[in-house]
């Protein structure tokens, strides 16, 4: 009797030790990534390995109730931040630490991914105190690898400061269709291979600074000029083409061995896929992304509540269930669903009864975990709880704002005006006479007045000013006009009768030019960032050199 209590209480004890060992490892533990990882999806329940595969977003500054539930009864693995939550830089690295904290307190201590659309340029959904840049076309333009590097690396450094630690950049569509208005200036240019340099470059910049880089939009949007949040885009180009042209990029960063890629709310009728969206298509995410260029990283899907995937899906818990199944390991939500919401609750009664679809999500919490050990520890990760001092310091970056400088200087391109015989440029202030500025930013204003100190300005191009516009313009000697985009082309084209000079002065994409030859010259700075226009400004009076090369052949 005695030594059968001895052994029952030996294996008693044993089993307590062995499952006490399984369970007690957590995220801090050290050894081989990728055990760790197999031994806490193990752990996981089949509501926390799915949990993992959810990035949400909420509305507002301060975290919502709704959001802190998912992260504290659901462990979700991630959250997305937009720009409504941003307005104020501190309280968002505030805000970032209490989502963290919340995470930590979770049995395996699984720290969250924190992401966001920080591309550079005219995509900068952290505002407040974080730099403005030139941008990826302006990248282009310059054509140094280098420059991306840089941009990368410095964007990357702010964020980590705010404790975000996965950009969703860089963004390597191929500026195929020049009527892309959603690309635009986003695109690095319409040469796939400098594409997939440049954004190699901006992403081993990113890592540098601890950021998690994320290429988009898988397999290219840069050949519509329809915009996936309203409608499914379809895309005509066949799979030789993309191969060769949209796919280039990728190709390339797969090789470099890119954390991540999002996947596009895109279709390609002329391919296997037919009217499946991209993202939602297995032979686009494992067919051609995983098995035919071998990526190994995480794939993340553009936000769900577009209506590129939710109208072709027909509801969406159906294009969630679709999009893990297809091979997305991430769904993106930009709203944060109820607890009891048909997308949670329909994608767990498929996991407890479809084994197959069980074992995608677990595949999914796997490659997540991998990500996380191999990014979110270290030395060079991104600390989980902001230091507000550090943050209030540090941004704008410094050394990042001198850089930007630069870069905006390097990327100013001459698009007319400076032919032999016929050179508009330089334009000093006695050659350009009397001065009006057109336009409707006021970082246009500041460096233009102080260019040309007796220019006239008009800051409201719109259709129904016109004619008083032309009482102004009438005198002048030279029009400089702001042009970002289509808005404001009925102004302009209305100076085309009136004797005078006329300059364009192009932010954001050139490609609206096309549609005004008449004009004198023009210079692109690709965005709006004050340091393009004091650059562009600086090479229209041959102050500094255009050294800009238009990146669209």
């Amino acid at each position: 009797m005695m030594h059968r209590r001895f052994f029952l209480s030996f294996f008693a004890a044993l089993l307590s030790l062995c499952t006490g060992s399984l369970f007690s490892q957590n995220f801090t533990d050290p050894g081989d990534m990728n055990e760790l990882a197999s031994t806490l999806v193990k752990a996981m329940s089949d509501e926390e390995a799915l949990a993992q595969t959810f990035m949400l977003g909420w509305v507002g500054a301060e975290p919502s109730p709704l959001i802190l539930d998912w992260i504290r009864d659901r462990h979700i693995g991630g959250v997305k931040i937009f720009g409504w939550n941003t307005g104020d830089t501190l309280r968002l690295a505030e805000t970032v630490g209490a989502l963290q904290t919340a995470a930590l307190r979770g049995k395996l201590k699984i720290p969250l991914l924190v992401a966001t659309d920080q591309e550079g340029g005219w995509i900068r959904h952290v505002k407040g105190a974080t730099s403005e840049t030139p941008g990826n076309m302006a990248i282009g333009a310059s054509g140094y690898p280098r420059d991306a590097y840089l941009s990368g690396y410095y964007i990357g450094r702010e964020l980590a400061l705010l404790g975000i630690n996965m950009n969703f950049a860089p963004t390597v569509d191929i500026y195929t269709n020049r009527a892309s208005t959603v690309i635009g200036p986003r695109s690095f240019g319409n040469d796939p291979v400098r594409a997939g340099l440049l954004g190699t470059a901006f992403m081993k910049g990113q890592q540098a600074a601890g950021v998690i880089a994320t290429a988009k939009h898988y397999p290219g949007h840069g050949d519509t000029d329809l915009d996936s949040h309203g409608v499914l885009p379809r895309i005509d180009a066949p799979f030789e083409v993309l191969w060769e042209r949209e796919l280039i990029p990728y190709r390339i960063l797969a090789r470099e061995k890119i954390p991540a890629i999002m996947s596009g709310h895109l279709a390609f009728p002329n391919t296997q896929a037919a009217a499946t969206p991209a993202s939602l298509s297995s032979w686009f995410l494992r067919d051609i992304l995983r098995d035919r260029i071998g990526f190994q990283g995480l794939v993340i899907t553009d936000d769900l509540m577009m209506n590129g995937a939710t109208t072709w899906a027909g509801s969406l818990s159906q294009a969630a269930k679709l999009a893990l199944l297809s091979g997305n390991d991430i769904i993106m939500l930009s709203k944060t669903p109820n607890l009891s919401d048909p997308i949670w609750t329909n994608l767990l009664n498929s996991m407890r009864q479809e084994p197959v679809f069980r074992e995608r999500v677990r595949d999914a919490a796997r490659r997540i975990m991998v990500m996380k050990l191999e990014h979110l520890r270290g030395e060079t990760a991104v600390p989980y709880i902001p230091d507000l001092r550090k943050a209030e310091a540090g941004l704008p970056d410094p050394d990042g704002s001198r850089f930007f400088l630069d870069l905006a200087a390097r990327s100013v391109t001459v698009l007319k005006g400076a032919e032999e015989g016929k050179a508009v440029f330089p334009l000093t202030p006695e050659k350009a006479g009397n001065v009006l500025l057109v336009g409707k930013y006021p970082e246009f204003f500041k460096p233009g007045k102080a260019a040309f100190p007796n220019a006239k300005s008009w800051g409201d191009p719109r259709d129904i000013w016109i004619q008083e516009l032309l009482n102004y313009a009438r005198q002048a000697d030279t029009i400089i006009f702001c042009l970002p985009d289509d808005e404001g082309m009925n102004v302009l084209r209305s100076l085309r009768g009136l004797g005078k000079r006329v300059i364009v002065f192009s932010v954001l994409s050139p490609v609206y030019l096309d549609q005004v030859p008449w004009i004198d010259g023009a210079i692109a700075v690709y965005s709006y960032a004050p340091e393009s226009f004091v650059a562009g400004f600086s090479v229209m009076l041959g102050r500094i050199p255009a050294l800009g090369k238009f990146p669209l052949r």
